[in-house]
Parts: C-alpha cells; sequence; structure tokens
C-alpha cells in the first residue's frame, strides 16, 4: 500500500517530524521485510506468533480482517515458517505459532530492522526515557 510523501493537510513542524519519523520507520521496517522475503504484513504476522496466538486475536489486533491474516498464516506456512495448531480449550479453533525456522527468519529480520536503535542511538539515556515518556503522553486519548 503506498502512503503519502508527507502530511494530507497543513500541519505544525511536530506533525511534520512525526510524519518524516513514521515514513522513515515504515521505510526500514519494509526493507528489513524484504530482505528476508517477506512483505511487511508477513513481517508483522511472524513477529507476533513466538507464542501461539488465534487468527481472530491477530485480525483484532492487526485491525485487519480474519481473511487478510489466513492469507498471510497460509503464505508463512507454505514457507514453513509457521504451523497451525488445534486450540487444547476449543479444537474448533487454530493457533498459531513460529517453526524453529520461522525463528530464525525473526531474528534474521529483528536483526537487520536497526532503524530504531539507530534513531535512539542519537539521544542521550535521559533524552530516550523523556522521548519514551512524551509518546506515552501523546498515545493518551484526551479526556471527554
Amino acid at each position: 500500500m503506498a502512503v503519502p510523501a508527507g502530511p494530507v493537510s497543513t500541519s505544525t513542524d511536530v506533525e511534520r517530524v512525526m510524519f518524516e519519523f513514521v515514513d522513515a520507520y515504515n521505510h526500514a521496517f519494509e526493507d528489513a521485510a524484504h530482505n528476508q522475503g517477506m512483505s511487511m504484513a508477513h513481517a508483522c504476522v511472524l513477529g507476533r506468533v513466538g507464542t501461539p496466538r488465534g487468527m481472530g486475536e491477530l485480525a483484532e489486533e492487526l485491525g485487519c480482517d480474519a481473511s487478510n491474516i489466513t492469507q498471510i498464516v497460509t503464505r508463512l506456512e507454505a514457507r514453513s515458517l509457521v504451523q497451525r495448531h488445534p486450540d487444547p480449550a476449543d479444537r474448533r479453533f487454530r493457533r498459531i505459532q513460529r517453526t524453529p525456522e520461522g525463528e530464525a527468519v525473526n531474528t534474521a529480520f529483528e536483526d537487520s530492522f536497526a532503524f530504531p536503535r539507530h534513531a535512539v542511538a542519537n539521544l542521550t539515556p535521559d533524552e530516550q526515557q523523556q522521548l519514551a515518556d512524551l509518546l506515552r503522553k501523546a498515545l493518551t486519548p484526551p479526556p471527554a
């Protein structure tokens, strides 16, 4: 999916910088996924199934349709990166988990996705904590 190259409306400096950061993050994530022969969606799902997860749970967490998760899991399964297992509590449902091959690919992906580490390396430990605190505050919903 193509994303705009800049904010879609007039914005403040902080909004523009946030967009630039998110854009750089996404490009680095996409490059790291591509280097492992995956799409961004495949890398997202593979990263979340270190412990068994249900398809519906993944779909809800990623904000997409369950049929999309099914297609992604099918492709990852074809590469032997994940396996589906019956849910012990309800055998009608399947739980998805990385295989040893999937663990290796996920580790290689995480190692190659250096953008966050490089970005915070420019900050002192105090600045890193301040940034984390400010981002948490920015993500807090405004009072009703």
